[in-house]
């Protein structure tokens, strides 16, 4: 049930789609920090892991005050397993090294009183992109 303080409090929501197997990336952990300003340190605020559908369904709320939020993905451990399972269609070595270019991946964003933000992540073994969805 929605309360008077829920509606100035942000809320956000994420999902995963692994671009290089054109389906979502499931069992990726993901961790949310918060803070209450631009100097102000990250408070920690726990995470989820993404289900099936590459969605986190209970990713924490998001403390009154909140002006920053940071999610950090942890990739690594989904592309080791994808390539132990032989489903990477990338090799698992290039010229840069082991097949995870990126371990991990750390998004901060801005948020304001009341607003939700949805924040998908498109992501292959040597790339990501973001942006606020809907």
């Amino acid at each position: 049930m929605s309360t008077a303080a829920d509606a100035s409090v942000p809320s956000v929501s994420t999902h995963i789609l692994d671009t290089s197997a054109g389906r979502p990336a499931a069992g990726v952990a993901v961790h949310v920090s918060a803070r209450p300003g631009r100097d102000a340190d990250w408070r920690s605020l726990g995470g989820s892991s993404t289900d099936a559908d590459g969605r986190c369904k209970d990713l924490p709320a998001l403390p009154e005050g909140t002006t920053h939020v940071r999610l950090d993905f942890a990739v690594e451990p989904y592309f080791t397993d994808k390539q132990a399972e032989a489903q990477q269609d990338a090799p698992a070595n290039r010229d840069s090294g082991p097949g995870v270019f990126f371990p991990e991946v750390a998004i901060t964003f801005a948020v304001a009183p009341g607003e939700h933000y949805h924040v998908p992540l498109l992501l292959n073994p040597f790339g990501y992109s973001v942006y606020r969805g809907s």
